[in-house]
């Protein structure tokens, strides 16, 4: 072999060589072998949201409709189930929670006055009509002496549903009663009717033990009960009950400009959103902004 051959076969080595360094991946330092834009340097870059909720309706709006789109703004929310109305904001409070999803704002505006926080409504979302639904008996126009109806213990929902039985003309309640009432505040009860205050929770489940039972709409809808079935409801239409009972995305004041949270109200005030709660739940659920 020539001295020119010798020479045209060694570059031809080096050059190989360098195609095969150029085409290698790059790693970073200590790397794992993972090429640079790869799916892992992607991941680090999703963010998470963490938000509590009741099962039904919160949960599944939050699974079925908000999560699909907030990951394609990057955002991956995980959602933990809460059937209490207590544990929810504690867990907000202290961190565990960067949200939660389950409460109307006249319960967390009682709530931050009764524990002494500073929970904040970011932004109102749907509404649901509190209802009375048939135990023992199915005439409310002709209810029997004594009969018994079950309502929620908390102060909030229990005044509520007080107020409804008083549109209905079976109660009259102090003027100055108001949302907090209970039945201590009953000052006419013609009726004599008897009243079994229980977790809201559990309304459902004992329906068929009481005349009676005035239950919140996400616990009525997470048991399968029909707004239809029932034999009395608030008024869906009326503004005060609408801005009273809106149920609201909550989180604390450090979280309120967080762009997950204005991310996940964004989604859910949509008109999108509007033909959603009207398809998945019918009037059980209605939009309330």
């Amino acid at each position: 072999m020539s001295l020119l051959s010798n020479s045209i076969s060694r570059r031809s080595v080096l050059a190989g060589a360098a195609a095969i360094v150029a085409a290698a991946p790059l790693t970073a330092c200590g790397g794992s072998g993972e090429p640079a834009g790869s799916a892992a340097g992607s991941a680090a870059e999703t963010q998470t949201l963490t938000v509590g909720a009741s099962p039904s309706p919160h949960a599944v709006i939050l699974n079925d409709y908000a999560a699909p789109l907030l990951a394609e703004q990057g955002i991956e929310l995980t959602v933990e189930e809460y059937t209490d109305y207590i544990q929810p904001n504690r867990d907000t409070t202290n961190g565990t929670l960067d949200a939660n999803y389950f409460q109307h704002i006249n319960y967390l505006n009682n709530y931050n006055e009764e524990n002494g926080t500073d929970l904040v409504n970011a932004g109102r979302i749907h509404f649901e009509p509190m209802a009375v639904f048939p135990g023992r008996s199915t005439d409310i126009e002709n209810v029997a002496e004594g009969a018994m109806f079950g309502v929620p213990n908390d102060p909030t929902n229990e005044g509520r549903a007080l107020l409804l039985l008083q549109e209905l003309g079976l109660i009259t309640l102090a003027e100055d009663a108001g949302i907090t009432a209970t039945p201590n505040d009953i000052v006419e009860n013609p009726l004599s009717l008897e009243f079994s205050e229980q977790e809201a929770a559990a309304l459902p489940r004992t329906v068929g033990d009481v005349d009676f039972a005035v239950i919140n709409g996400n616990y009525a809808i997470d048991a399968g009960l029909e707004l239809a079935d029932a034999v009395a409801q608030e008024d869906a239409e009326s503004e005060v009950i609408r801005d009273e009972y809106a149920n609201v995305i909550v989180t604390t004041p450090e979280l309120a400009e967080d762009e997950r949270i204005l991310a996940l109200v964004g989604v859910l005030q949509t008109e999108d959103f509007k033909a959603y709660l009207e398809e998945t739940f019918g009037g059980a659920a209605q939009p309330a902004f």
